[in-house]
């Protein structure tokens, strides 16, 4: 069994996914938090693995950069691998003073400009919304291990480099608090197959303070963002 973009076996994929958007991301979740991990698509380098955590079998593979490369992998994980649940953790950039650099944020909606839910499957609003169950399961997780989580509706955006500060205009009528650019196709592909994703973020650089880090610093150092998902990825 594989795909044109994963060459992973029937059965190589765990029923839960985290996705971080970085391949050297999904290797130093592996490396670090999962015991016996095992390499098991590296399809373009695009890097995933399947090991356990705290006994429980769980994949971290990678989606690439932006809306159809996530829109890609994340359908093929739920449509042909058993894929039931896919929690997204990446990095964003925050609009909002209260978010500083390292805060963690869980999305409850996302926000985009893009077409891609109006061509993937007909769905016209510009806002798609993560798993409530999934959701849940991460607040609780956070709560457990004393983490400060923040929430609120994100900004999916489909340009990085933009000529013109028009689009903020919708993001501030939509109260965005970060942006980033997979979250809004992760969802509808979740909506429209009937399972379950949710997005986790950690801000990597401010537009209102303008704090930063580095690209290494967003590869290995939000490692709270990423003991979130994993304990929210084996709760019952």
């Amino acid at each position: 069994m594989s795909t044109p973009h994963n060459e992973a076996q029937k059965g190589d994929i765990a029923k839960t996914v985290l996705m971080p958007g970085d391949p050297l991301r999904s290797k130093f979740i592996a490396d670090t938090f999962l015991t016996d991990p095992k390499l098991v698509n590296n399809v373009r380098g695009v890097q995933g693995y399947t090991g356990t955590w705290k006994g429980k079998p769980v994949t971290v593979m990678a989606s690439g950069m932006g809306m159809p490369s996530i829109g890609i992998y994340s359908y093929e994980l739920f449509s042909q691998y058993g894929v039931e649940n896919i929690i997204r953790i990446g990095s964003a950039g925050s609009y909002v003073k209260q978010l500083h650099v390292y805060d963690v944020v869980l999305a409850s909606g996302a926000y985009s400009e893009s077409s891609f839910a109006k061509e993937q499957c007909g769905y016209a609003e510009d806002v798609t919304y993560p798993s409530e169950a999934l959701n849940a399961k991460i607040k609780a997780a956070a709560a457990k291990l004393s983490i400060p989580l923040q929430e609120g509706i994100i900004h999916s955006s489909d340009v990085f480099y933009r000529e013109s500060k028009e689009y903020m205009k919708e993001v501030e009528a939509h109260k965005c608090v970060a942006v980033e650019m997979e979250s809004f196709a992760l969802f509808s592909n979740a909506r429209v197959l009937h399972k379950n994703a949710a997005c986790l973020l950690t801000i990597s650089d401010s537009f209102v303070t303008d704090e930063c880090t580095t690209p290494e610093e967003r590869q290995t150092s939000f490692t709270k963002m990423m003991q979130i998902a994993l304990d929210a990825a084996i709760a019952d």
